[in-house]
């Protein structure tokens, strides 16, 4: 027989969640929001966005080039150097609406070309060498209020990636994976731990979170990674879209990596970035009114090199691209200290090279959209980054 703790458990797993956020939390020290999206796998920034404008692309490129504005299948114009890849027609109103910005040539201080590494480095937010061992956005949350019980920060994900791990306390949700509880059932679970505080705080947890994502967690992970990633950033939007709720959001995407057959205007990552590119449409129409303070990260471990390989895609790179969407944002521009894409211009002869420290972006959110100390952010955020400079600018200002 299963004793009262693995019947709660059970039951309140098939109901709704893996981890349940609260609604009513703590206020924060902030009314902003902000969305980090991490594309797992090295998304090929030179697709994301091409450099159509520079005389060694189309050379370069061979295959995978995108052909220049107004042509069939050609880029989204944002200047006369860089273009959207045409499956970007969501973020590219956005740059028409000045709330997008994108970051090219830039990568974390990670030089190998391991996902594993990588990732650690994005997340941990530092060098290669040093000992930090928790996230970047969890060292963010101490002076914006965040503690057990009333979290700031929750994670789209069956586990907390590592961004977010830390002392700071975080949530999580993710669709179950057992079939749905009925009310019968739940109510008599109500009953049952009425009298039992930890339970039934558990028990209720779950269910609001339940009815916040709504008929999200019914999709039960079945889908592909383009309807994992929709229905995430849509069931982000509820979670965020809460007065005095969860500030902060960690959505993940898998299956960037284009060794293989990775196509230009068409193919596996055209399909890749159609899918981002509405599943961010999504989070913004469901954030509402919400949205006019939130900014959105989207970013991946590292890039991949400049010329197709041999079957037809490409491998584990460095510079890469990234994008910084939302109402917040003081965009309709590029961010790029670009050297261009000659042979002498490559790093190690194959990569992007990379002029732009990933941090540099991430400090400057900080600073400017959550509204954090700079020291702060400098001494306990991303310790001994002194050569990565907060960018400025990022953020609109009322």
């Amino acid at each position: 027989m299963l004793d009262r703790r693995k019947l709660l458990q059970y039951f309140a797993a098939g109901a709704c969640v893996a981890t349940a956020p609260r609604l009513a939390m703590a206020k924060a020290d902030t009314d902003a929001r902000l969305v980090l999206v991490i594309l797992r796998g090295a998304a090929d920034g030179l697709a994301m966005a091409a450099p159509y404008g520079d005389g060694n692309y189309d050379g370069l490129r061979g295959e995978l080039a995108l052909a220049k504005p107004g042509s069939e299948g050609g880029v989204l114009k944002i200047d006369g150097i860089f273009g959207l890849h045409p499956s970007f027609r969501g973020v590219h109103s956005l740059f028409e609406e000045r709330q997008a910005i994108l970051l090219h040539a830039i990568a974390t201080p990670y030089r190998e070309r391991s996902h594993f590494d990588g990732q650690d480095m994005l997340e941990l937010g530092a060098s290669p060498g040093n000992l930090l061992r928790d996230g970047w956005l969890n060292r963010t949350l101490r002076p914006l209020g965040s503690s057990v019980g009333d979290e700031l920060a929750i994670a789209l994900s069956q586990n907390t990636p590592l961004v977010l791990r830390g002392t700071n306390s975080v949530t999580s949700w993710a669709p179950s994976r057992l079939p749905d509880a009925d009310d019968d059932t739940l109510s008599r679970l109500e009953d049952l731990y009425a009298d039992d505080e930890f339970f039934a705080t558990r028990l209720a947890q779950a269910m609001e979170s339940q009815a916040i994502a709504g008929n999200m967690g019914n999709l039960r992970r079945r889908g592909n990674d383009a309807e994992q990633l929709k229905a995430a950033l849509q069931s982000t939007a509820r979670f965020l879209a809460v007065e005095n709720g969860l500030r902060i959001a960690v959505v993940e995407s898998g299956g960037w990596d284009t060794h293989a057959n990775q196509g230009a205007a068409t193919g596996n990552l055209a399909n890749r970035f159609a899918a981002l590119d509405e599943a961010l449409s999504g989070l913004r129409d469901g954030l509402g009114s919400y949205w006019s303070n939130t900014a959105v990260l989207v970013v991946t471990e590292f890039g991949r090199t400049a010329r197709v390989n041999g079957t037809r895609g490409t491998d584990h790179g460095t510079a890469t691209a990234a994008l910084l969407l939302g109402g917040a944002v003081s965009g309709g521009r590029i961010v790029a200290d670009w050297l261009g894409l000659a042979n002498r211009d490559l790093y190690a002869g194959r990569d992007l090279y990379p002029t732009t420290d990933m941090r540099s972006l991430f400090k400057g959110v900080l600073i400017e959209h959550l509204g954090l100390d700079d020291a702060f952010v400098e001494r306990d955020v991303f310790p001994e980054s002194g050569n990565a400079k907060p960018l400025t600018g990022l953020i609109r200002t009322m």
